[in-house]
């Protein structure tokens, strides 16, 4: 959108694969810099200092950064070389689910980068207040661009590959997945923040009572500070009632296999999954936790459990599986909403 106005784009992030993706769709520029998503002093100063020199050398008028890390080096960078606008875009606060000096250090880092911004987008409202609640920036300074997400959703994209009979057919046979059997679904990252304890738990007490039932987890294990502990990690590889697709390229067909959506996630943002669901008119079931509650609409587009209640989550997915016509109903709602909103 913006080079085709006019702009000179150019893409800084940790050289992964994906970034090529980006270079040759976008055709914009790109410059791999590794950021460390966790905290390592030596490794961040390095990037601080190249992020320093690639400012005073391209000389940006505007520098847009996110991710805790990124944000914070690349802000600090912006501003110590007289960057005119800074934007920083807000998608998560890492701090809520840490304890102790790394709380307050990520704390830190949270009032450094709005400091070294002139605006703070949040990608949703209710990260909006407790980002401000938190005392991190002045209220004035964050906003919300309407209803929040990071970047909404192509909803015809998932709505269609959902919809592709002949393909969700094929991926129900690679999978070992039967025709009589429903399917509880999560679409990500596969770690301690999203919640993976506490919906396998809540997955063991739903099938106490629907023997049949199977838990698709599209995604794979990520390792580091967010990484599942290790008794879970290996109950879940374990079950035979627990699919695990490792990372997949179009996560769209996927969802042609779930019956209803499950994210129990303790810190969001604004979470992708309840808006890749609604485009495919699939409920989901969630917890009140920041981000979430923007994303799911309480008995309208979903149903809201408090974090960390198992047996509510368990409840919940109970009845939608033993309700089809609150599936559809709720599932309806909620792809009227993504179409309306994201």
């Amino acid at each position: 959108f913006l080079r085709e106005r006019g702009y000179d784009i150019t893409v800084v992030a940790s050289p992964e694969p994906e970034l090529a993706v980006v270079a040759a769709q976008e055709q914009v520029t790109v410059i791999p810099i590794r950021i460390p998503r966790d905290i390592q002093p030596l490794a961040d100063v390095w990037a601080l200092l190249r992020l320093i020199w690639l400012c005073l050398r391209l000389r940006p008028d505007i520098v847009n950064a996110s991710m805790p890390k990124a944000a914070l080096l690349g802000l600090l960078a912006a501003r110590l070389t007289g960057v005119p606008v800074r934007i920083y875009v807000l998608r998560g606060l890492r701090s809520e689910t840490t304890r102790g000096l790394k709380r307050w250090i990520l704390g830190l880092t949270e009032w450094l980068s709005s400091a070294c911004a002139h605006r703070v987008v949040s990608v949703s409202h209710s990260l909006r207040d407790r980002y401000i609640a938190q005392d991190h920036a002045p209220a004035d300074r964050v906003t919300v661009i309407g209803h929040g997400s990071s970047n909404g959703v192509d909803a015809a994209r998932f709505e269609a590959g959902a919809s592709d009979r002949a393909v969700v057919q094929s991926l129900r046979r690679s999978l070992g997945i039967t025709a009589d059997q429903q399917i509880i679904g999560f679409v990500g990252r596969l770690t301690q923040d999203k919640g993976l304890v506490d919906l396998y738990q809540a997955f063991l007490l739903v099938r106490a009572r629907l023997p049949d039932v199977r838990l698709l987890l599209v995604g794979d294990f990520e390792t580091g500070s967010r990484d599942l502990p290790d008794e879970v990690r290996r109950a879940v590889i374990d079950d035979e009632a627990v699919i695990v697709t490792g990372v997949v390229a179009e996560p769209a067909p996927y969802y042609g296999l779930m019956d209803m959506v499950a994210l129990a996630s303790h810190r969001e943002g604004f979470p992708n999954l309840p808006l890749e669901a609604g485009a495919c008119a699939i409920p989901v079931v969630g917890v009140r936790a920041t981000g979430t509650v923007d994303a799911i609409v309480d008995g309208e587009t979903g149903l809201l459990a408090d974090v960390g209640d198992w047996q509510g989550l368990a409840d919940h997915i109970i009845r939608y599986l033993e309700d089809p016509q609150l599936r559809q109903r709720h599932g309806t709602a909620g792809q009227r909403r993504v179409r309306e909103s994201f």
